[in-house]
C-alpha cells in the first residue's frame, strides 16, 4: 500500500493514499462507497415530471400549492406540463411543501 503520512509537531496527523486503495479499505471495513450511496439516492428521487401526481397525492389543488410556494397557479401549471423549468428557490419550496427529499439539489 502506498501511503503518505503527514505529521504535525512530530506526531502523525493524516494519511494520504490513492483513491482506489481508500475505496478498497472502505469495502473491507464494510462501508458502502459514497458514489454508490449517491447513485442510490438519485434513483429514488421522484422526477419533476411527477409533480402533478405528487400534488394530487397530497390532495392539493394547483391554487393551494402555488400559493404555498409563492408562485402563480398558471406558472405552476406550466412547470407541471414541462413548459417551464423552476429555479432552485422554487424547487426547494416545492420539495418542502410536497415532502420530497432531494429536489433542492437535483435540478
Amino acid at each position: 500500500m502506498n501511503v503518505q503520512v503527514i505529521e504535525r509537531d512530530g506526531a502523525p496527523e493524516y494519511a494520504v493514499l490513492p483513491w482506489a486503495q481508500y475505496q478498497a479499505l472502505l469495502q473491507a471495513a464494510g462501508h458502502v462507497p459514497e458514489v454508490v450511496v449517491a447513485a442510490a439516492v438519485d434513483a429514488i428521487k421522484p422526477a419533476l415530471s411527477q409533480l402533478t401526481a405528487l400534488r394530487t397525492a397530497k390532495d392539493l389543488s394547483v391554487d393551494q400549492l402555488a400559493r404555498n410556494v409563492g408562485i402563480s397557479p398558471h406558472y405552476l401549471s406550466m412547470i407541471e406540463s414541462g413548459e417551464r423549468e423552476p429555479d432552485a428557490a422554487i424547487q426547494r419550496a416545492l420539495a418542502w411543501h410536497l415532502g420530497v427529499a432531494g429536489w433542492e439539489s437535483q435540478l
